[in-house]
């Protein structure tokens, strides 16, 4: 079983989002599509078919976070060691090209968000980063080409 690693607060969102779909999302559907129905014809029913697509994907959704909430392996990030990258972890990133530094976060792959400055563990950076400490390089294979980054703090 693929264990997944996620923090205690992308468990909780997710599970969140599972729970809007399981008691909000699915009966309001449920309602939609019995309404459509009401309509008549079902095979030319443009509202019928929207809300099958949507109950569809509503279905296909709670199956995805069922098992991703199965197979969680929540990460406590409060005790972490800081001398060097672990999942959970805040790095300061200074690519040695530009000048230009970056703070990213290391979170599960569900919890990644490149704007708000979290990369998954799974991510080319993310992998290159983990296990790194103050002063080392990560080197990245990027579509542009290779870049390097000096890890500037860890936070």
């Amino acid at each position: 079983m693929e264990r997944i690693p996620i923090t205690k607060a992308g468990y909780e969102s997710l599970k969140q989002e599972f729970e809007r779909l399981k008691t909000v999302e699915r009966p309001n559907n449920i309602k939609a599509i019995e309404e459509a129905r009401a309509h008549g014809d079902l095979s030319e029913n443009a509202e019928f078919h929207a809300a099958k697509e949507r109950q569809s994907f509503i279905e296909g959704r709670l199956n995805e976070l069922g098992y991703k909430l199965g197979n969680a392996d929540i990460i406590d990030t409060n005790n972490l060691p800081t001398d060097r990258l672990v999942f959970g972890l805040r790095a300061v990133l200074e690519n040695v090209d530009t000048g230009e530094s970056a703070q990213y976060m290391l979170v599960g792959p569900d919890e990644s968000d490149i704007d708000a400055g979290r990369i998954s563990v799974m991510s080319p950076l993310g992998r290159a980063m983990l296990g790194k400490e103050i002063g080392d390089e990560v080197v990245v294979a990027a579509p542009a080409g290779k870049r390097v980054y000096e890890i500037v703090d860890i936070v």
